[in-house]
């Protein structure tokens, strides 16, 4: 089997403009208007919608390695970095802190130059133990040849079938070298184009021992946020990944397979980015809920007893809502507690729910994030 890294003209990746003029075309205008909407909310919903997505991003991109991690503990360590509320979250584990740091410095400084020291220390944040599993690897440098050829297989021992072999030990410092060149150079192909071809031409060249996916799409993620001229994230490319996890593989491996024309990988790549745009909506119910409910109040707005609770109710909020617990959320008495609450039922904030008695309980009324 001859791989794209074995043909003639090799790395010069090549594709057929015309044909993606349309799906650019429309993936920008996603982008777009997902970007506007969010500039209408204020900075808090804004930084939950960051801390949400790239929650999702986290976990996601860790579970296409089939690396299942903990998304409270992800939220939590992302949280603490960005210098914000972790009440009620659990301790990251050191597996959790290494993901998000390379995560967070891939899009918090995207304008930053790509190099061989900051991947080394990417890969060094992900395997702090310097093992995969009980096996030790190399961590922190390029891969060497010493377990043999780099391949991704499938199937039982004895029977494996392999997709893809990477290009020899000895080739890394020349393939990555050209590879960042043209990452650093200045922009002449739109970011988003920029973002599908680094992500090919990385996972292609495989410099690591492993967490070469992960940093594969981390570097997407670090030029989709160059395209989108902000370092928060209001979608996830890797959350849509995992949903076509299948398919992705098999688009990486037919244009591994093929020649340097990789139109059928980028088109795969901006149909894929396209549905992760269209997906935002769901990923981020929550805070839309949000900015229409704190819209709606405003209009007429609550005391602060009022406001400290419902900011409570929509964030991590456990069960429902009784008098007891409204008082000692607002540090009132259970009197004023009840005047507040029968205010919000009259509102429309609260539904009462339909037990009665001692068990009397409200939830937050239309609350189409799905806590009915």
């Amino acid at each position: 089997m001859t791989y794209i890294h074995e043909r003639p003209g090799w790395p010069e990746l090549s594709w057929d403009d015309s044909a993606l003029v349309a799906p650019l075309a429309a993936v920008r205008h996603q982008q777009g208007r997902l970007l506007g909407l969010m500039e209408t909310l204020g900075f808090e919903l804004q930084t939950d919608a960051d801390v949400t997505i790239l929650t999702s991003d986290v976990v996601q991109s860790s579970a296409i390695e089939g690396e299942f991690l903990n998304p409270d503990e992800v939220r939590s360590s992302i949280a603490r970095r960005l210098g914000f509320d972790t009440a009620g979250l659990p301790h990251p584990g050191r597996d959790v802190e290494g993901i998000v740091e390379v995560m967070l410095d891939a899009t918090r400084r995207s304008a930053a130059p790509l190099t061989k020291e900051r991947l080394c220390a990417w890969h060094a944040a992900l395997f702090p133990t310097g093992r995969r599993g009980l096996e030790r690897i190399t961590v922190g440098a390029w891969r060497t040849d010493a377990s043999g050829p780099m391949r991704v297989v499938s199937g039982p021992m004895g029977r494996e079938r392999v997709h893809f072999e990477a290009p020899a030990a000895e080739r890394l410092d020349g393939e990555m070298a050209r590879f960042l060149e043209w990452f650093n150079a200045p922009a002449d192909l739109d970011a988003v184009l920029r973002a599908a071809v680094a992500h090919f031409w990385f996972v292609t060249i495989h410099p690591f021992d492993d967490g070469n996916g992960r940093i594969a799409r981390a570097i997407a993620d670090l030029a989709l946020a160059r395209a989108d001229g902000t370092p928060r994230r209001y979608y996830s490319m890797s959350a849509q990944i995992a949903a076509e996890r299948k398919q992705y593989y098999r688009e990486l491996e037919q244009s591994q397979r093929g020649d340097v024309e990789i139109t059928g990988w980028l088109t795969w790549f901006l149909g894929c980015l396209g549905r992760a745009i269209a997906s935002a909506d769901q990923s981020l119910r929550a805070v839309f809920y949000k900015a229409r409910l704190w819209q709606r109040i405003n209009r007429d707005p609550v005391n602060e007893r009022q406001r400290r609770v419902i900011n409570r109710m929509l964030d991590n909020f456990k069960g429902n809502l009784s008098t007891s617990k409204y008082a000692k959320l607002a540090k009132c008495s259970t009197d004023t507690a009840l005047r507040d609450i029968r205010d919000l039922v009259d509102r429309g904030v609260l539904t009462l729910n339909s037990a009665g008695g001692r068990s009397t309980s409200y939830r937050l009324a239309a609350d189409d994030r799905g806590n009915d």
